[in-house]
This record gives structure tokens, sequence and C-alpha cells, in this order.
């Protein structure tokens, strides 16, 4: 089993900055709801910085953030694996990412800190990934 974690951008601590300013402006104005918002949101994101991995794991690839995603692909369905720099929502902290094609129709994009060495994992499993750039 081999685990990576996810690459996690700077832009991530950015999201922490306008929940803490306003936590902070509802303290300020007496009103103690604000800290447990703002325990709630750094609580969050310190859990989906901890919990968002990859796992190889013989011939299976899981996607793991929190208790939203956990995606369990067949690393033999894996049909190409592309470089992406796509904004949409996925189990992955950075922007910096990597479309994972499988099955007929499937993709997911998940942002290994380990780019080359994940993708070197996967084609031991599966050498007929086609790698694009």
């Amino acid at each position: 089993m081999k685990i990576f974690k996810s690459k996690i951008d700077w832009w991530f601590g950015l999201i922490l900055v306008y929940p803490i300013f306003l936590s902070i402006t509802a303290l300020l104005e007496g009103k103690w709801i604000g800290l447990l918002g703002l325990g709630g949101v750094i609580g969050f994101i310190l859990i989906l910085s901890k919990t968002t991995q990859y796992i190889i794991n013989e011939n299976q690839l899981l996607v793991k953030s929190t208790w939203i995603v956990n995606e369990r692909i067949d690393i033999s369905k894996i049909t190409k694996i592309e470089k992406s720099n796509s904004i949409l929502s996925s189990p992955a902290l950075s922007l910096d990412r990597l479309l994972v094609r499988y099955n007929k129709y499937d993709e997911i994009l998940i942002s290994p800190k380990e780019k080359e060495e994940f993708i070197d994992e996967l084609l031991k499993v599966n050498p007929a990934i086609e790698i694009k750039n």
C-alpha cells in the first residue's frame, strides 16, 4: 500500500481569512457565536488538509477526503492521466492537478504532492495508461 498526500496551494490558506475576519468582527460586537463559527471553519479546513489522500492498494486507487469523498477506482480501468488546472470542485487542495479518466466516461481531479511517483506507481499496475502532459 502506498499513500500520497494532496499537494496544498497557498490559496488554501486564504480560505481561512474571510471566516476569521467575520468571526473577529462578530466577537468585537459581543457576539460569541462568531467564535463557534471560527472554530467550525478552521476545524473543517484542518480535517480536510489532513485527510485528503490517494491510496494505491494492489489494483485499486482509493481517493479519500474526509467523510465526503471515498472513491474506489480499479486501476486496470484507468485509461488516461493528464495535467489539469481546472477549478472544478474535487478532492484536490491544489490547482496543480491530474485528471484521471477511467471506465468509459468517468473522471476525477486529484493533486498528489509527488505526481511523478504517483503516476509511476499506477503504471506499475497498469502500463497501458496513457500519460498526457
